[in-house]
């Protein structure tokens, strides 16, 4: 099983994390920025109780270019999506394109935290 104390700096792709552990370092008060790449209905359907940078995937012409300044590259940063593709592209974008050291995959995406960490989260 990967180790997801830390993301790795240098990875080549973003480490993946089950949605109990992230709901635990959230509920422990770390650091993490939430990044979900999901569209507007799909947020609009089921979204964490916890705050998110909100940049659907098919709407990047409208924040690319402000990447930088939305996401800290020195602060952790945990991508979730329905569940976990789009995220895992995202993430290893991120690292690759924009050299974010720090990046997370919630594994299962928000459909693992439905069924995992809060059910009164609608399913998809």
């Amino acid at each position: 099983m990967p180790d997801t104390s830390t993301p790795a700096a240098g990875s080549a792709t973003p480490l993946p994390i089950s949605a109990s552990d992230l709901q635990a370092r959230l509920l422990a008060g770390e650091a993490i920025q939430l990044v979900d790449v999901r569209e507007d209905n799909e947020l609009e359907l089921a979204q964490l109780a916890h705050p998110v940078l909100h940049l659907p995937l098919s709407r990047s012409q409208d924040w690319i270019g402000q990447i930088d300044s939305l996401i800290e590259r020195q602060q952790p940063v945990a991508v979730l999506c329905h569940a976990g593709v789009r995220s895992w592209h995202f993430g290893c974008w991120l690292i690759q394109e924009h050299g974010h050291s720090q990046v997370w995959n919630l594994q299962g995406g928000i459909d693992a935290w439905s069924v995992n960490v809060d059910r009164s989260i609608p399913r998809y």
